[in-house]
């Protein structure tokens, strides 16, 4: 006799378990469906791999708005921050998209990658999240940040990066090809994304601080998606005098906008008044 066939015969001469009764199944229930979470809007986010931030920013900037759903995949990408890393991300962005609500339009897709964004260019990445879903709105840490200037009329912008010289030429070059000015610009010049994620935000402080001290700028822009920015940004627009963000801040209030959302939340900063 084979084992199989031992343990079946053993299982029918063990009878019914005693004290236990047979299960009454009642199948096809009625049921009703309503919006579910997304009753306002659906909102896509691609998440980098190597991210430890940007989820958190999201969460406290969606917050409280009821009827906005949240969705996320992550994509694939070095830990390591270089123009070519960045640029590696482009074939797998497509995929990423694909992953969020397969089957489900989504209102407004992010991609969460400002060095990236520019690297490959705003319109690449739009292109490349459409394939997969073709009538969500796009945008990413960088327009969303354009958006954000036009929205003080701010043309004079201070920037602070982690990011080391090269990809730093990068951003200061795209960001004034696009009509506006940098007058200074500051950076911790760190390529690994995971330390990057661990600056503190007295740390961002000090650097805005210095940056901004005595120069004639119309608003800071924070680029980097692994820096911290949201629970301190009303503290440090307070300190400065300026209106501040960072490329959450400004692509989680971008998506919000595209998405139809017009709360206004003043404690998340003065681009939460917009």
């Amino acid at each position: 006799m084979s084992i199989d066939t031992e343990l079946r015969s053993r299982r029918r001469s063990a009878g019914p378990v005693r004290g236990k009764s047979a299960t009454e199944l009642i199948e096809h229930l009625p049921f009703k469906t309503d919006g579910g979470l997304a009753t306002k809007a659906r909102v896509g986010l691609i998440v980098l791999a190597s991210d430890n931030t940007i989820e958190h920013e999201f969460r406290l900037a969606f917050a409280g708005q009821k009827g906005v759903g949240l969705f996320e995949s992550r994509i694939y990408n070095s830990t390591t921050i270089t123009p070519e890393t960045l640029a590696a991300m482009g074939p797998l962005i497509t995929e990423a998209a694909r992953l969020l609500l397969p089957g489900t339009d989504l209102d407004v897709i992010g991609y969460g990658c400002t060095s990236a964004s520019m690297v490959l260019g705003e319109k690449k990445v739009a292109e490349e999240v459409r394939k997969a879903k073709p009538k969500a709105k796009v945008t990413n840490p960088i327009t969303a940040a354009f958006a954000a200037f036009d929205a003080f009329k701010a043309k004079r912008i201070a920037v602070l990066t982690p990011y080391r010289a090269d990809v730093n030429a990068i951003v200061q070059k795209y960001i004034e090809t696009k009509g506006y000015e940098v007058p200074v610009f500051g950076s911790f010049n760190e390529e690994n994304d995971t330390t990057v994620a661990n600056i503190t935000l007295d740390s961002l402080k000090r650097g805005i601080g210095k940056i901004t001290k005595g120069r004639d700028v119309d608003m800071v822009f924070v680029s980097c998606t692994g820096l911290r920015l949201v629970e301190a940004v009303t503290d440090i627009e307070t300190a400065v005098g300026l209106p501040v963000t960072s490329s959450n801040h400004a692509l989680a209030w971008h998506c919000l906008r595209l998405a139809g959302v017009k709360q206004k939340r003043p404690e998340l900063g003065r681009l939460y008044t917009k």
